[in-house]
């Protein structure tokens, strides 16, 4: 009877060596190993970001852009009329022969700068000397003759006083002394056209100026009526421009000009980066081209380093009144769009607002801003491509390339790598706020 009791509990409990027990001690050695591998990967990983692309809410958060920005400055801001003009000079003189004759020296070099009366060339002057002596001894001829009229005239005189001769032979004598006296007149014109030819067998410049190429050589046979002369002589000091205004701005300019202003007017090359010369405004057309609706406007220029050249084109620019501390930003602040033009302003809490301006004279690398925006002001001058209405912004220094913006050469927020390089930036760096650019006045 006792030994059923103890048959019963070992027949229905599992025994030690059963596969249960087995796995039970099992698991107890794999479940402390998972915990104690869960702890190390929480303290290994555990203190490292989680990358911004894994996280949710970071999608939504808003970019920091960088940017250079710049402070509106003042300047005297010049109100201009350009227009392509033509270089022309005041005087251009071909140099012909006003006699017939061999060409025995030639005394210029081509391209010299001659003055007024310098010997240029020389023509044969022997057959115009012959002709002098001829005309010499014809005068010395018919002034003895007139002389011996003259003294039977004094003899016909006397005698028709004695009453010895008729009177018409006395007028007729009158008359012989007459026309003696006409025909030394003859003989001193022809000395005067010998001696004529011996001074136009030197041919002198007529005005001062450059000689160009020489068209005729020594020994060549020329003559008054040859169509080509020796050399072209240009006046280069001074020169002028002429330029086309539209005839719009021809009051402006009329009512300062006929109250005697004198306006400046600088010539720029093809480009209108290199200012050439400054002259001043000489004169107006008498009328305006109906086909173009322009008039044509004159400047003088002294030249005195011969940058102009005569048929040069040339961009003119007429300065008709200065405005004083104008507003002006760099053209690179200015942006484009459908609601005109405007400015991404940099606010205080480094956002940026867009504010539309209304934009004046271009002053070189500056443009003048008329309304819309006060000096101090600071504007976006580059990185403005990525920018939106309310965007966070980081300003950077000018002259700092994008993707430097961060510190260990990491690359700054929104600026990936090699884009964009120093565009902007650059010319930032070389303007001061207010600075007087090309074309203000200081």
């Amino acid at each position: 009877m006792s030994l059923q009791p103890h048959q019963k509990e070992t027949g229905n409990g599992p025994s030690e060596n059963s596969p249960t027990a087995s796995r039970s001690r099992l698991w107890w050695l794999i479940v402390p190993l998972i915990g104690l591998l869960a702890g190390g990967g929480y303290l290994y990983w555990g203190g490292k970001p989680v990358p911004a692309a894994k996280q949710g809410g970071a999608k939504n958060a808003p970019q920091v852009v960088p940017v250079v920005a710049q402070a509106a400055g003042k300047a005297d801001v010049g109100v201009y009329i350009t227009g392509l003009g033509n270089v022309t000079p005041l005087n251009t003189v071909t140099v012909k022969s006003r006699i017939d004759g061999q060409l025995m020296e030639v005394r210029f070099r081509e391209g010299q700068t001659v003055k007024r009366g310098d010997l240029l060339a020389v023509i044969d002057p022997r057959p115009y000397q012959v002709q002098l002596t001829q005309a010499e001894g014809q005068m010395a001829h018919d002034q003895e003759l007139l002389r011996n009229a003259r003294l039977d005239l004094q003899r016909y005189k006397l005698l028709w006083q004695q009453d010895s001769i008729p009177k018409q032979q006395l007028d007729t004598q009158e008359t012989l002394v007459r026309q003696y006296e006409g025909t030394v007149k003859v003989d001193k014109g022809q000395i005067d056209s010998a001696k004529l030819q011996l001074v136009y067998s030197r041919i002198t410049a007529p005005i001062s100026g450059r000689v160009g190429l020489r068209q005729v050589d020594a020994g060549n046979i020329i003559h008054a009526s040859d169509t080509t002369g020796l050399v072209i002589i240009t006046q280069l000091q001074p020169i002028t421009v002429v330029f086309p205004v539209p005839e719009d701005s021809l009051p402006l300019v009329l009512g300062k000009f006929r109250s005697g202003t004198r306006l400046t007017v600088d010539a720029f090359d093809r480009e209108q980066k290199q200012k050439l010369a400054t002259g001043q405004l000489l004169t107006i057309d008498n009328q305006i081209d109906p086909a173009t609706g322009t008039v044509k406007f004159k400047a003088v220029f002294p030249n005195n380093d011969n940058v102009l050249f005569p048929n040069q084109f040339v961009n003119a620019r007429l300065l008709v009144e200065t405005r004083h501390d104008s507003v002006v930003v760099p053209a690179s602040a200015i942006q484009r769009g459908s609601q005109g033009t405007f400015v991404y302003l940099v606010k205080a809490d480094k956002t940026v607002g867009i504010r539309p301006v209304v934009v004046g004279t271009p002053q070189g690398d500056d443009i003048a801003i008329t309304s819309g925006l006060a000096a101090g002001e600071m504007v976006v001058v580059d990185g403005a491509e990525r920018l939106r209405d309310g965007s966070k912004v980081e300003l950077r220094e000018p002259g700092h390339q994008r993707g430097q913006g961060a510190p260990n050469g990491a690359t700054a927020p929104g600026s990936p790598k090699g884009q964009g390089g120093q565009r902007g930036a650059v010319k930032g760096a070389g303007q001061k706020p207010g600075g007087v650019q090309q074309g203000t006045r200081p």
